[in-house]
């Protein structure tokens, strides 16, 4: 017995029956949990570091009246800029920024060429003690300074340095040198040595690879610690006033001391003060923003 089956007629071009949607992965609750409660955090502590900015950016435009009848915490009921001008003027600020001028800028420019130059050294050529010298550095820089506070000053007496900006100067610059090489000893080690063959080969000497070769390439680092160099010696104070003893040689972090002592009760002349004691290094890093995060990040991706 045969058996006869029939054929499916041939499928029209609309009877195609469509696959049915993909369906889209479904989000992770506690990922999206963790992502705002992250987010949440960061927002708050955002708010509680710029807090105190804000209330001293505030206060420093407010007038003395106006802080000394609704206390330093109220909204403002007054705008003034006179306490720039008594904080500039009347309390010596502008003589003790451009001391803090006249020490951080050389210090700076004279610690990086220091440090370029021997960390070039230490980490491009086969010297004698070189593993020894850079733990001596680093050493140097885990040594407390309060315990040399004494030893410094008599020193600068000595040299008859003394209650000079070139004391100011001679400490920073002997006390950042060997972090600084520490650090620029580490990237321009990274620098690939074919380099440095290859401009051997050409006949570049020591000074022309040191200035046209491993400069360019280490300006990241540089700028970052350019940046981190000149906010470390601006904001310093233990050292100014360890070597410095007359009023008009102090730096603005010394001179916001005296202002406070001056102007005991007078909040918006305090907060203008530390308003322009801190306008120089925020410039300076949102100068260097690029660079100094780009110098953070050296090493991270191979």
């Amino acid at each position: 017995m045969s058996v006869t089956h029939a054929s499916a007629p041939p499928a029209g071009p609309h009877d195609i029956t469509p696959a049915p949607p993909a369906r889209a992965p479904r989000r992770n609750r506690s990922g999206i949990w963790r992502t705002a409660g992250f987010h949440l955090s960061a927002g708050l502590l955002s708010a509680l570091w710029l807090l105190p900015i804000a209330l001293v950016l505030v206060t420093s435009t407010r007038s003395f009246d106006d802080v000394a009848a609704h206390g330093v915490g109220s909204l403002p009921h007054s705008f003034t800029l006179d306490g720039f001008r008594q904080a500039w003027v009347d309390g010596g600020q502008q003589r003790a920024l451009i001391n803090s001028l006249l020490v951080t800028v050389p210090t700076v420019l004279l610690s990086l060429l220091l440090a370029s130059t021997a960390a070039f050294a230490l980490s491009r050529y086969d010297l004698p003690l070189r593993r020894t010298l850079l733990l001596l550095m680093l050493g140097g820089n885990l040594l407390p300074p309060q315990i040399l506070l004494v030893p410094v000053s008599k020193l600068s007496e000595m040299l008859g340095l003394y209650d000079s900006l070139y004391a100011l100067i001679g400490v920073q610059v002997g006390f950042g040198v060997g972090f600084y090489v520490f650090v620029l000893h580490g990237f321009m080690r990274a620098i690939p040595s074919e380099i440095q063959q290859a401009a051997v080969i050409d006949g570049a000497g020591p000074w022309q690879i040191y200035t046209r070769i491993i400069m360019p390439l280490a300006k990241p680092a540089m700028a970052a610690l350019s940046a981190l160099s000149f906010t470390w010696i601006f904001n310093d104070l233990l050292w100014a006033i360890t070597v410095l003893r007359t009023d008009s040689q102090m730096p603005i972090t010394a001179s916001l001391i005296g202002l406070q002592g001056q102007y005991v009760s007078m909040w918006n002349v305090i907060a203008a003060g530390s308003v322009i004691a801190a306008a120089p290094t925020v410039v300076v890093f949102l100068k260097f923003q690029r660079h100094f995060v780009a110098g953070l990040n050296l090493g991270a991706v191979k």
